[in-house]
């Protein structure tokens, strides 16, 4: 039901089933099965919990939700007992960013040499951050999409949904540069891939955890911290600029894909924070006080 009527990705699926996995070996240790549990079962499975982070807590719970929610729809149990449930309350750290300074370094150092990997990671990081794209997004990001002329890139989102998100003129020559070398990259034996950056995986094309690492690699280069450097972390910057530059948060949910306003909210709060930052860091009064 999540993958044919509401789209879930592969890695949502994933997650729910590792979290009703986790909970029906609970009710396994009890005697209990999804079919009997209690409302009493469900609040001693998240009370175990507690020692975790809000947000995984809060997974958990609404896959138990929507796993009841369905048993009860068709007709295998006739309660839901999560009705009476609360959510743990979860507080939603400010996301790490990048400043502009920092992006132009990785750039920089991205591109110093003109062989086939950097300008893979240059074209990379250019589109990265001209667009906003989540790291599923970007690598399995088909080869026609960068072939728009448009300075779009037809992206397909979470729950199969899609949208256009913008590419800036340094983006798109880092494509064209990087479609000359990109033959370079394609599996041993074959002469095309669908991928625009396709590699020798299983996936046949880029894996997250090789954009992972290859991230962590420049960051070091570039004398950045690499805990600091991630493709969520490059989304997180595209957006904060674009607040910090006056886009209105529909404009800017729009091209992040955000289902809910209130997920894109976060990036004025983050706006807010650097802005005070700079004040307490270069107004005279604000160092006189410090001072004393």
């Amino acid at each position: 039901m999540m993958s044919a009527e509401r789209g879930a990705s592969a890695n949502t699926l994933a997650a729910y089933r590792r979290d009703l996995l986790d909970f029906g070996a609970s009710l396994a240790r009890s005697g209990g099965s999804f079919r009997t549990a209690a409302a009493a079962d469900l609040k001693h499975y998240i009370a175990s919990l507690s020692g975790m982070a809000s947000a995984t807590q809060s997974r958990r719970l609404s896959a138990l939700r929507q796993f009841f929610a369905f048993l009860y729809s068709e007709g295998i149990r006739k309660d839901d007992p999560t009705g009476t449930l609360e959510s743990p309350r979860r507080e939603r750290p400010l996301p790490k960013i990048l400043s502009r300074a920092d992006i132009e370094t990785l750039i920089a150092t991205a591109g110093e040499k003109r062989d086939a990997e950097s300008l893979r990671l240059t074209c990379i990081l250019e589109v990265l951050y001209a667009s906003g794209l989540r790291v599923s997004e970007l690598v399995s990001l088909p080869l026609a999409a960068a072939r728009n002329r448009e300075g779009f890139l037809l992206v397909r989102g979470k729950g199969n949904k899609e949208r256009l998100a913008p590419l800036n003129a340094p983006a798109r020559k880092a494509i064209t540069a990087y479609l000359k070398t990109r033959d370079e990259f394609l599996p041993k034996g074959e002469k095309e891939s669908k991928y625009l950056f396709p590699s020798r995986s299983g996936e046949g094309h880029l894996t997250r955890r090789r954009l992972h690492q290859m991230l962590k690699e420049l960051a070091l280069k570039a004398n950045l911290d690499p805990a600091k450097l991630s493709p969520h972390v490059l989304r997180h910057a595209f957006a904060t600029h674009l607040v910090e530059g006056g886009a209105d948060l529909r404009s800017v949910q729009t091209m992040l894909g955000h289902a809910d306003i209130a997920t894109t909210q976060i990036y004025t709060h983050v706006a807010s924070e650097r802005l005070r930052e700079v004040m307490l860091s270069a107004h005279p009064l604000a160092k006189a006080k410090r001072r004393s």
